[in-house]
């Protein structure tokens, strides 16, 4: 519940109709789903814009309208009309008014990989005991962060939020608007370059989150990244660390790794036995910082690792799926030189009969180091695969440094999209049950579309 008075004020906004002691249930951006009574703030994004949608919102009952002039002024019968300079920061500046209102304590995660499974994998722990909200999916930008904190109410006892970036000070302005008391940095590795220019770019944004905490707030950090345990032995900071090497007491490391087929086995603190039904060790650090969290709540080591056991990564993270009767790891969702060589690793390990078959897509937003990064990748790919299939333009040079590393040619396929790729897939290579095939790409590249029945 908002009063009128109160959103003109959060959102410095100039009050064009309507009475300021007036009240609205909540906050809606989606004229489609708007309840009776909300407010509708309308926001130009990539493909509609809200400013469109003003008439049908009040159809459905809006009894408040929060919108920019764009040159031409909106009427809003029977509702309260609010002008703003910019709806997207309107948005966020109420999210952060509203989250004020509660003293919960707020978790935030960001790092160039992990931040969802992280995400997840603490809300999983931490809802053993409390009542969690989270990010759903992947609403961690300027638009979905406040979505987010805007269902915030009484009967939560804390958040946990996932903070994404791919320009600079996006990380800032989000960190500003959820007022974090725990920031968790999964880890620095090239994302996002064409924006944020080079690793210290990525590091200078990601740490931001730090900076932005509130008093006596708490930052969980990766003790094995180079760049975050740098910056902490120059300024001489006492986080909380995770990693795999011995560090300071009271601390979470990871000894006794045991990668097998479908699970992964490690202790922590030497003494924890903790199992994750996941592939991919790198995802003992995404736990190292669940198990940092529930510690700081209060949990006990086996009540953490009794939740950790079933839990279950996010849709498309390198998850298996099988289609008709052939085994995938689904990383579909994104891609990146780090979460690229992540997978590959995963995929190495994993024991299998037959082949070893990857379907990759494009890495995009890595600037001027795009050609590099994919030929850097042909040839840890051609250590590790059997067959080799590349969608886009830029995994090329992945298939030839793949040739160069003594990748067989006849088993190498490039592809210009997806649909191509599966079919070559399904029709040529044909795969058998006792093969196994990764598929990753950058989210633009719909590497999802490979799993489409034919």
């Amino acid at each position: 519940m908002f009063e009128i008075n109160e959103l003109l004020k959060a959102a410095k906004g100039r009050l064009m109709s309507g009475k300021k002691n007036a009240t609205v249930r909540g906050i809606s951006i989606d004229s489609r789903t708007i309840l009776p009574g909300y407010a509708f703030i309308a926001i130009k994004g990539n493909n509609f814009d809200g400013h469109d949608f003003i008439k049908e919102a009040i159809r459905k009952g809006a009894g408040c309208i929060i919108s920019e002039p764009r040159g031409r002024r909106h009427h809003a019968p029977g509702a309260t009309l609010i002008e703003v300079k910019d709806s997207v920061k309107a948005l966020g500046n109420i999210a952060r008014f509203h989250r004020k209102r509660f003293t919960l304590p707020v978790i935030a995660i960001t790092g160039s990989n992990g931040k969802t499974t992280v995400k997840d994998m603490v809300a999983w722990v931490l809802s053993q005991r409390f009542k969690v909200l989270k990010n759903t999916g992947t609403k961690n930008n300027h638009i979905g962060l406040p979505q987010t904190l805007l269902n915030l109410n009484s009967s939560y006892d804390l958040a946990v939020l996932e903070l994404g970036t791919s320009h600079f000070g996006e990380i800032g302005y989000l960190a500003e608007i959820c007022l974090a008391n725990i920031g968790i940095i999964t880890n620095i590795g090239p994302s996002h370059l064409e924006y944020l220019k080079n690793l210290r770019g990525v590091f200078r944004e990601k740490y931001s989150l730090i900076k932005y905490l509130n008093k006596r707030g708490i930052a969980i950090l990766n003790a094995d990244d180079s760049l975050l345990k740098r910056k902490l032995l120059t300024e001489n900071e006492c986080p909380v660390m995770f990693g795999f090497g011995i560090v300071n007491h009271g601390d979470f490391f990871a000894t006794d790794i045991r990668v097998l087929k479908q699970k992964i086995e490690f202790l922590v603190n030497r003494k924890y036995k903790f199992t994750l039904r996941v592939l991919g060790y790198y995802n003992i650090y995404n736990a190292l910082a669940a198990i940092a969290v529930g510690r700081l709540f209060g949990m006990e080591y086996k009540d953490i690792a009794a939740r950790l056991v079933n839990f279950n990564l996010p849709q498309s993270r390198l998850g298996f799926i099988e289609l008709k009767k052939i085994r995938f790891i689904d990383d579909s969702y994104n891609s990146n030189p780090l979460s690229l060589k992540q997978a590959l690793e995963a995929l190495h390990n994993f024991k299998v009969e037959g082949r070893k078959i990857l379907v990759m897509g494009d890495m995009l937003e890595l600037g001027n180091r795009s050609e590099l990064f994919h030929r850097q990748a042909g040839y840890q790919i051609a250590r590790i695969c059997d067959v080799f299939i590349t969608v886009g333009r830029l995994s090329k040079f992945a298939a030839r440094a793949a040739r160069l590393g003594g990748f067989d040619s006849r088993n190498i396929f490039t592809c210009e999209s997806t649909l191509e790729a599966r079919d070559i897939l399904f029709k040529k290579i044909s795969p058998r049950p006792d093969d196994i095939v990764l598929v990753k790409g950058s989210r633009s590249m719909k590497m999802e579309e490979v799993f489409k029945e034919t």
